[in-house]
Parts: C-alpha cells; sequence; structure tokens
C-alpha cells in the first residue's frame, strides 16, 4: 500500500513560530515531524496528546494577589538585587531555620 501524503496550511503568530522553529532545531526534529509525531498520537490516544491548561503558578498570582501587589514586590525584588549589602544572607538551613524561630 503507497503512503499517499497530503497538505495542510496552518497560521501561526511569526514570534511563535521562530521561537518554536529554534527550540526543533536544537531537538534534531522538522515542524513537520514535530506536526506529523502530534497527529499520530492524537489518533492513537484518541484525545489530544497533551495536557492544555492555564500553568497554575500564573493562575495561583493572580488568585491571591492583585496585578499592583504583583508589580510592587517585583520593585522590591528588583532592588533587592541591586543592594544585597542591606540583607541578611545565611550559609545554610539551620541558621536560616534559627533566624526565623528567634524572637528578635
Amino acid at each position: 500500500m503507497a503512503n499517499i501524503t497530503t497538505l495542510i496550511s496552518v497560521q501561526i503568530d511569526k514570534e511563535d513560530k521562530e521561537r518554536a522553529s529554534e527550540i526543533l532545531q536544537k531537538l534534531g526534529v522538522s515542524m513537520s515531524g514535530l506536526i506529523n509525531m502530534t497527529i499520530k498520537q492524537l489518533i492513537m490516544r484518541g484525545k489530544i496528546p497533551f495536557e492544555v491548561a492555564i500553568p497554575k503558578e500564573e493562575y495561583d498570582l493572580y488568585h491571591y494577589f492583585t496585578k499592583d501587589e504583583l508589580e510592587e514586590t517585583a520593585k522590591e525584588l528588583i532592588y533587592m538585587e541591586k543592594h544585597p549589602e542591606e540583607y541578611k544572607s545565611y550559609d545554610n538551613i539551620e541558621e536560616l531555620k534559627e533566624a526565623l524561630l528567634s524572637d528578635d
């Protein structure tokens, strides 16, 4: 039985295609190869072969904090990176635990 192929055409964001192509090139897989593997898995499993979901980390952050709180925290982290001398550091977990549990 001859293996007859067919052509499909999809439209995707240009930047997404470039980013995906870079990753696939590093993996040694073509875009066509990825699509073929995905379709074969779809057929074999009878469902999309990967999880389709909003990443929990993103949801949790916005679920528990407002945008303003997250932006303020980001500013604080940038400040901390630029001024590490203003913050206490610990050499091991035991020192950190002791500091957290002390009454000071």
